[in-house]
């Protein structure tokens, strides 16, 4: 069952609610639950408006891409989930929800984010093998539920890493947090509603067919979305090339040689 609202978290929902549309409203909030996506997505099969969103401080069963576990221990992180109605949004939700995340950060704290393509927010800095360290600092994840008359609802899962945490020896070298950059600790409720206020941005420009601002937005903050080394695979093998930017659908697009790939799933390793 869900709990009253963390003082932070009322007020910043509060103070931004002619920016915010929808989202936000209605709220549910749990100090932990397994999936805030699955939560949400159960909302939706009982009529949850569109923009109706699931809060959690803690996941004892979060995901990502994939089906990958997503580390969500309490203390740690804000883990989010929205609810959407309009099947025209969803070829691009998850990089308005990337932006969402990245702009709604960077509004809340200052902290200089970008983007990476499909889903991750991230922190560069640093010199690794290969190139510019990247470490994430969010992650956003859409699951659609379609029937017989196509697309039902959409949710849209968005996790933040708020706080330092133990992360599995999988990701630690690769994961951080807006503490750890800032030095200081975040307002939750703040990071929360500001990404809310910048997703109903874009989605209502979504909403209307007019998507070329959200993927400007997308592109000026996924600078490695053109000119980096990349590996996939793919039914002929293993291939790689250069990124070459993303088209109006949010594919990637991979130049290999005197081809241009459009990559529009799967695994893609970053060189």
């Amino acid at each position: 069952m869900a709990e009253p609202l963390p003082a932070e978290i009322s007020a910043a929902l509060h103070a931004t609610a002619e920016r915010r549309g929808p989202f936000g409203d209605p709220a549910y909030f749990f100090s932990e639950t397994r999936s805030t996506n699955d939560v949400a997505a159960a909302l939706a099969e009982r009529g949850a408006p569109e923009g109706a969103t699931v809060i959690a401080l803690a996941q004892s069963a979060g995901r990502g891409r994939f089906g990958r576990d997503w580390f969500s221990p309490p203390g740690a992180g804000l883990y989010v989930s929205i609810v959407f109605r309009d099947p025209r949004a969803v070829p691009l939700l998850t990089l308005a929800g990337g932006v969402a995340a990245a702009d709604g950060i960077h509004a809340a704290t200052g902290l200089p984010v970008s983007l990476k393509w499909p889903n991750d927010v991230i922190v560069e800095g640093g010199i690794a093998r290969g190139g510019v360290k990247r470490r994430k600092l969010a992650g956003v994840l859409a699951e659609a539920s379609s029937g017989i008359d196509g697309v039902q609802h959409v949710v849209l899962g968005v996790g933040i890493n708020l706080r330092p945490a133990a992360y599995p020896p999988e990701i630690a070298d690769r994961a951080t947090s807006i503490e750890s950059e800032l030095g200081r600790i975040p307002d939750a409720g703040t990071v929360l509603a500001e990404t809310l206020c910048v997703l109903a941005r874009y989605a209502e420009a979504v909403h209307a067919g007019t998507a070329a601002a959200l993927l400007d937005r997308w592109r000026a903050l996924a600078p490695s979305a053109r000119g980096s080394a990349v590996r996939w695979s793919a039914a002929e093998g293993e291939l790689s090339g250069v990124t070459a930017g993303i088209d109006d659908s949010g594919a990637l697009l991979v130049r290999t040689g005197e081809r241009v790939e459009r990559i529009i799933s799967g695994e893609l390793r970053w060189v």
